[in-house]
């Protein structure tokens, strides 16, 4: 098969009665849907038995999160390219072809993104993703349509072809070659960011990442973890920090992770002026999980510097998003985008 569609389920029933008509109906000739469930507790399995008997399923030991549950099920899987689709998404016609016929046209692409757009709201941008994922210079992730938490109409601006950062984990097109040189997810990372590591590191094996905005998906988001968890506040900044201190390049490595320390603390005291307690233990809790497993962290990035070809540049944006938002102003990525300020 040349396109496998894999979708994690963990207790997402409602999600596949909602999302898995579309996925159904708009499947490509030459592609397999497979559902990989994470070691659900509800009857999400018995459904699929009882209403999609031609899907196959995969079962998962255990419920290792997004990149266990993902690295397992992958290894059961044989096509070229895979599709790892979110249970909350709903597809459009055409969204799997017009994918794959960019990747396919390029052989150094490694990974693609559709445009995601918000379920609930279909005329904006969704915040997993929107128009394709970029990092600034102290590793925070961005989108062209969400910056931070501010999200923009889709008003056809972001309807180019481009190369980025990273793909988002909600709608990651794959080259299973790819996936599996770099050893596909790393998961200490359970859930969130695991997407933009994996990227990065494709990108430092010389490899692209791009945005297909002719193929088009609607996200509902959070379905796991809702964005108020203070559990997923935890995950984010423990895991962009290991994200930084595993991919970040030697020069200006030390004075970066120093900076970041202090901008984490900054967030965490605005959580606490806030009232947001549990979200202010959060930040406490990451940094404390990142500095107890450093040495980890650390052995992987030795290795990862013996395997990478050159460490990459494209699509990395030369300064501060949060300070650009907060003391500039800025508050769209059109704002943001001028050739000074992207390295290539």
């Amino acid at each position: 098969m040349k396109v496998a569609v894999v979708i994690l389920n963990w207790n997402g029933k409602g999600f596949l009665e909602t999302f898995l008509p579309s996925v159904v109906k708009y499947n490509a000739a030459n592609s397999e849907i497979i559902i990989a469930d994470n070691a659900s507790t509800d009857d999400s399995v018995l459904f699929l038995k009882n209403n999609y008997p031609q899907l196959k399923i995969i079962n998962n030991a255990v419920n290792g999160g997004f990149a266990k549950g993902y690295n397992d099920a992958l290894k059961n899987v044989d096509a070229e390219y895979y599709v790892l689709l979110n249970s909350d998404v709903e597809v459009t016609p055409n969204w799997i072809e017009n994918t794959i016929n960019l990747m396919d046209a390029d052989k150094t692409i490694a990974a693609c993104q559709p445009k995601v757009k918000s379920y609930s709201n279909k005329s904006c941008f969704e915040y997993a993703g929107a128009a394709g994922g970029f990092i600034d210079k102290f590793a925070y992730p961005f989108c062209r349509g969400r910056i931070l938490d501010t999200i923009e109409e889709d008003k056809n601006q972001y309807d180019d072809v481009r190369e980025v950062f990273w793909a988002t984990g909600a709608c990651l097109f794959v080259r299973a070659q790819c996936f599996h040189l770099v050893n596909g997810f790393d998961e200490d990372f359970f859930a969130h960011m695991e997407e933009i590591d994996l990227c990065w590191r494709l990108k430092n094996r010389g490899y692209k990442i791009m945005y297909c905005p002719d193929s088009l998906v609607y996200h509902v988001g959070g379905g796991t973890l809702n964005k108020t968890s203070s559990h997923k506040t935890f995950l984010n900044f423990r895991n962009n920090l290991i994200l930084l201190c595993k991919n970040h390049p030697p020069k200006y490595f030390f004075a970066k992770l120093f900076t970041r320390m202090i901008m984490d603390g900054i967030a965490g005291l605005k959580f606490l002026a806030a009232g947001q307690f549990s979200h202010f233990g959060a930040v406490l809790k990451a940094h404390y999980s990142f500095w107890t497993t450093i040495g980890t962290t650390f052995r992987k990035r030795k290795q990862l510097k013996k395997e990478i070809k050159s460490y990459t540049t494209t699509a990395v944006y030369l300064h501060s998003i949060v300070a650009d938002f907060y003391l500039r102003g800025i508050k769209t990525f059109k704002e943001i985008d001028l050739k000074d300020r992207f390295m290539k």
